[in-house]
């Protein structure tokens, strides 16, 4: 009976209030739910109590993350009330590896929560985790095409400001971090229209394929070939002209063999594509 009333509520597609002012009794009231034992709930909560962590766990806080995905799933969307204070205190937390911990799973919590609710609540907390440490923003960066998918399109259009960020890191020697945006980008393709692909994406892209580090640079030219595909399929082929004649200008024209070379692999990665299409 308490799976059949999760399912209702996870697929429940009714109003929920997010800007309500409770006070004390109201806000005791609005923790209230009947899908698991109150005193289940009650005890999850306090997890993240700083008395907790000292006598119980130091990373009963890290614990409380992990596992709220799957108490929001078991709860529902209806009942995300419930675990909204409980979840901006652990996006706030101190301590990184708490934030890291929701960093990686927040794409999961919008697809339980649906697109209003990520909007309003998941969206502020996923902006921040953008501008957080590097051990932080690998979680978001990770699932970066999983959760602007769930977004408005033109919600989704203003984080195409945002991208290039990700390629300034704390840590200038992480290249895994330049290659995980690398291949989050040819996923985030087939969001985006020809402009903005050419406008926001296209620069990004050069960058990378000239970057320092070999797999970074291989998977870039990936990335480049993809955009080369889908700016030739769009309806205005001006993109992919362009597009075309800067590559020729920037790397097969370039006077140091690797930008020679770059062409030649990019050209190479085209051409499987074109045998697998033809």
């Amino acid at each position: 009976q308490n799976m059949d009333s999760t399912l209702h509520y996870i697929h429940n597609d009714s109003d929920l209030s997010t800007n309500s002012s409770f006070s004390p009794e109201e806000e005791r009231k609005s923790k209230v739910q009947d899908v698991v034992p109150q005193a289940l709930l009650d005890q999850y909560l306090s997890m993240t109590d700083p008395s907790r962590a000292q006598t119980v766990d130091t990373e009963i806080a890290k614990h409380c993350a992990y596992s709220l995905p799957g108490v929001a799933l078991t709860l529902g969307r209806q009942n995300w009330h419930c675990l909204k204070d409980t979840y901006e205190t652990l996006a706030s937390d101190m301590q990184w590896k708490v934030r890291r911990t929701l960093a990686f799973s927040i794409h999961e919590l919008a697809v339980i929560l649906g697109d209003q609710l990520t909007a309003v609540d998941l969206v502020p907390v996923f902006n921040g985790f953008l501008k957080d440490l590097d051990e932080v923003r690998i979680g978001v960066l990770k699932h970066l095409h999983d959760f602007l998918k769930l977004l408005h399109p033109d919600k989704r259009r203003e984080y195409l400001y945002q991208l290039q960020e990700f390629l300034v890191t704390d840590n200038s020697r992480n290249w895994r971090f330049r290659t995980e945006l690398a291949e989050q980008l040819i996923l985030l393709l087939d969001l985006y229209s020809a402009r903005d692909i050419y406008d926001y994406l296209r620069p990004i892209a050069f960058s990378l394929c000239a970057d320092k580090v070999s797999s970074v640079r291989c998977i870039s030219y990936k990335l480049v070939s993809e955009m080369v595909r889908k700016l030739y399929m769009a309806s205005t082929s001006t993109f992919m002209v362009d597009l075309t004649n800067e590559l020729v200008e920037k790397f097969c024209r370039c006077p140091k063999w690797s930008g020679r070379q770059t062409f030649i692999f990019i050209c190479q990665v085209k051409c499987l594509f074109v045998q697998l299409l033809g």
